[in-house]
């Protein structure tokens, strides 16, 4: 069986959670020091707690405050909060949908995003009440990855079973458009910080798909490693840093940050590690 149809099967609701948690059951998060954060984390880069959370927990967001950790519970369709200073849970669990995947707050930490993996809706959790607001928003089938605009006005989220993207109007909690259609199986998700572009990486295809925030369509496919998964952008918005777990590396892209007649399109580069993909366009 080749690699493109397995993921064809991995489309299955069992499948899919077995591929997607790559054998995951545990029911803790563990708290790491770094170096610089002050006097609570002497010995840098080590583990310094371990926190009882819900069954399966898997994707975690911070408050923009620092203060609260998000975090979503897989298998009992919950999310946990927890309190940095004390690193304790504070509160219940917070009910949500069924397979509570990944989180994102938005930029004022007034709201978190939820994706419920295996009922095709986002939850939304109002973080001064640690309660849900709403009914579920109904997106995609298997939406995975969300990521919000840097003004607060978006929320873009990955369906990984239909190979597309909803846009979602955090001012109204409703569908904006229709879904993007984007790579195959499309996972993790990232905004560049002037909220121009949204990177979103396809695991069934090894690309790497770029929308043009303000039209919501795919402007560049960007071919990287084998199953990328994870995305992240630096803070000035020059690199993309894609996981590749089919291949263990990290792939580079230079993000296009020219402005306005000084801008020339060469599209993305992209290479894996530090040296080709190190070029701007």
């Amino acid at each position: 069986m080749n690699r493109h149809s397995a993921f064809r099967r991995y489309r299955t609701v069992e499948g899919r959670v077995r591929h997607l948690l790559l054998g995951v059951t545990a029911t803790a998060l563990m708290v790491l020091g770094v170096a610089g954060a002050g006097t609570a984390t002497a010995a840098a880069d080590t583990v310094i707690g371990t926190i009882g959370v819900g069954d399966v927990p898997f994707g975690v967001a911070i408050t923009p405050d620092g203060t609260r950790a998000y975090v979503a519970n897989f298998n009992d369709g919950t999310v946990s909060v927890i309190d940095t200073d004390t690193d304790m849970v504070v509160g219940g669990p917070i009910a949500v949908g069924n397979g509570a995947f990944a989180v994102a707050i938005t930029p004022n930490g007034a709201r978190a995003y939820v994706t419920n993996q295996l009922d095709g809706t986002v939850s939304v959790i109002d973080t001064g009440t640690d309660m849900v607001v709403g009914g579920p928003i109904a997106v995609g089938t298997n939406p995975s990855g969300v990521a919000i605009t840097p003004n607060g006005a978006r929320a873009y989220v990955t369906n990984t079973g239909d190979d597309t993207v909803s846009v979602i109007d955090t001012g109204t909690d409703m569908v904006v458009g229709g879904p993007v259609p984007v790579g195959d199986a499309p996972s993790a998700v990232a905004i560049t910080p002037n909220g121009n572009r949204a990177y979103v990486t396809n695991q069934g295809d090894d690309t790497v798909s770029v929308i043009n925030v303000g039209t919501n369509t795919v402007v560049e496919t960007i071919s990287v490693g084998n199953i990328p998964s994870g995305v992240a952008i630096t803070p000035d918005g020059t690199r993309a840093y894609v996981t590749n777990r089919g291949d263990d590396t990290v792939s580079v892209i230079a993000i296009d940050t020219c402005i306005g007649s000084l801008c020339i399109d060469f599209g993305s580069l992209t290479g894996s590690g530090s040296g080709a993909g190190s070029v701007f366009s």
